[in-house]
């Protein structure tokens, strides 16, 4: 489990949507710091946050980051983008810079900290999936969020030795920006972060945020026709 009360956490992509919602939630329960990136960051009103710039496809912002935050205990990846349409029309380019951006991001992110959270007794990273990493129908989006829970999974048995929680989370329609035109059922931002502060507290490896997504984490064990996206 982690503590979460003096923590000092980071959160890509925090200062929008989802992000700004762990951003108070971790606040509230009684982190020190947080540290929010955007590619361009604006200015925040509250001390306890830090806003940085981040490019998460660029090695050299990811390392000025790294000398930006010289103590790290949580580590949220979140900051991801997303392609529209079927994978056979999909320019290549265009998905492999998806790719880019919520896969080899997050390993970015997760390479240049772990020697930080090491050297803080473990603390925790945190990887934002979707209930696309085992729902089939999102295209390249989908494709490279599963790419994302694989490599969580490996990253929780790289990271085991020096006592870093590993936790993956999966969510369905979220009500964020990315998500705004589509009229449908979404979950709180505040109450998926919610979940995850609680899940690192209780020192679990995994968060179903919502009813969809623990219904393809079960099809998993069934025919390959049970994981197509439903609605």
């Amino acid at each position: 489990m982690t503590k979460i009360k003096g923590a000092r956490v980071l959160v890509t992509g925090g200062q929008r949507g989802l992000g700004r919602a762990f951003a108070q939630e971790f606040l509230d329960a009684g982190a020190a710091t947080v540290y929010v990136t955007a590619r361009r960051p604006a200015a925040e009103n509250d001390p306890r946050v830090v806003p940085l710039p981040l490019e998460v496809t660029d090695d050299t912002s990811v390392a000025r980051l790294v000398e930006s935050v010289p103590d790290l205990d949580i580590v949220i990846n979140n900051a991801g983008g997303v392609v529209i349409g079927s994978l056979l029309e999909n320019d290549i380019t265009e998905v492999a810079a998806l790719f880019d951006i919520n896969v080899l991001g997050p390993l970015r992110i997760a390479q240049a900290f772990a020697p930080t959270l090491a050297r803080n007794g473990g603390g925790a990273l945190v990887n934002v999936h979707s209930v696309v990493s085992w729902a089939a129908g999102a295209g390249a989006y989908g494709v490279s969020k599963a790419a994302l829970w694989s490599m969580t999974n490996s990253l929780r048995l790289d990271l085991r030795q020096q006592g870093t929680q590993v936790v993956g989370v999966h969510l369905g329609y979220t009500d964020t920006d990315m998500v705004k035109a589509i009229d449908v059922p979404k979950n709180d931002p505040r109450e998926v972060a919610r979940q995850v502060v609680t899940a690192l507290s209780e020192g679990k490896d995994e968060v179903l945020v919502d009813e969809a997504s623990a219904f393809y984490k079960e099809a998993l064990s069934g025919p390959v026709d049970g994981l197509a996206l439903q609605g």
